[in-house]
């Protein structure tokens, strides 16, 4: 008789069982997350037909109607008194639970449609979020409680809206991928304990962005296009699909290095990925999963942050190309001997 897949419910009863004295808060918390998932990945298949609206986000970025539609999805499923406040990318600043709602124990920092400009070419796009414990002791939510560095995750995970809906989570004890089986309703566990190869022959980086990119990002992705002719004696292959969720999904199941690092296209930012409710938890879910991420000189998840919607570079995946990454800015002098700063001006993409 075949063994029956274990649903999420029951991975988080399992789970829960694992630690006495636990209160459940948690477990509900992550069931939640799943439903709001449900109710997003519902609204994406319907995208076409909702439309798109103009709008302006708490980043000054274009959004599409389905943002907002995402966005109040969550603000709308996480009244159930597991959370005391909430942040995300649609706000400007942080949401307390309302005073006639229970407040919970933990602090929730989500992107609630990740990769949105992919609506468009039906392409893959998904959710982020972070959890973190909120401080004891205080009266009333406030902004500096999220202000902690991503090593104090108690959880991180992405739902992922292509062919299939996926859920990706940790807790600090390995990374698990669930599938939701539209025919039950609930998610089960499809992927168990992911790990990412610590080498690969993959990247994905904007190469549109060359010009603005750091000489050791130039050169580490000039030395993977020289493939099995340049210094490092394979070939690779470049990808971009505009999806932090869809990277991250293909970095875990088949390796692979997702770069969005530092450049000098808007000086007064020193990166693109929102740190509280993005690079912090794809970076738990990357390190759990055997990986590294980095902003290409220090550690993510070890970064204090300074604001709500601080911005950050990311390089994260198959740990020894990150540990390649991090060497080549650690060596400026060997940045520029015998190295072509273009990658278009003796050899093209296309070629």
């Amino acid at each position: 008789m075949p063994t029956r897949l274990k649903t999420l419910t029951r991975y988080t009863i399992e789970e829960e069982h694992r630690h006495p004295g636990s209160t459940g808060d948690f477990s509900a918390l992550v069931n939640v997350l799943a439903t709001a998932a449900k109710y997003i990945a519902n609204h994406v298949t319907r995208g076409a037909i909702i439309g798109l609206v103009d709008g302006v986000d708490a980043s000054r970025e274009v959004q599409h109607k389905l943002d907002s539609i995402s966005n109040d999805v969550m603000l709308e499923e996480m009244h159930a008194g597991h959370l005391t406040a909430m942040l995300s990318q649609q706000m400007d600043s942080f949401y307390p639970i309302p005073r006639e709602y229970r407040r919970g124990k933990y602090l929730l920092a989500f992107d609630a449609l990740d990769g949105s400009s992919n609506i468009d070419v039906n392409l893959p796009l998904g959710s982020v979020f972070s959890v973190l414990r909120a401080p004891e002791g205080n009266p009333e939510p406030s902004a500096e409680d999220f202000l902690q560095p991503g090593v104090r995750q108690v959880c991180a995970g992405f739902a992922m809206y292509g062919p299939a809906t996926m859920l990706v989570l940790t807790t600090g004890n390995g990374v698990d991928g669930f599938t939701l089986d539209r025919d039950i309703g609930a998610f089960v566990l499809t992927h168990p304990q992911m790990r990412i190869p610590e080498n690969t022959s993959g990247f994905a980086i904007n190469a549109a962005n060359e010009r603005f990119w750091e000489q050791p990002v130039r050169r580490y992705v000039q030395d993977c296009l020289d493939g099995a002719a340049g210094p490092r004696g394979k070939d690779y292959n470049m990808r971009w699909v505009a999806s932090l969720v869809a990277e991250t999904f293909h970095i875990l199941t088949r390796g692979g290095l997702y770069l969005y690092p530092r450049d000098t296209k808007d000086p007064a930012r020193q990166g693109r990925v929102a740190l509280l409710y993005g690079a912090n938890p794809i970076a738990f879910i990357v390190e759990q999963a055997g990986g590294l991420a980095s902003t290409g000189r220090e550690r993510i998840m070890d970064i204090v942050p300074d604001s709500l919607h601080q911005r950050v570079p990311l390089i994260c995946g198959s740990r020894n190309e990150v540990m390649r990454l991090e060497n080549y800015h650690l060596d400026p002098a060997a940045e520029t001997i015998g190295f072509n700063t273009s990658l278009f001006s003796t050899r093209s993409l296309f070629r």
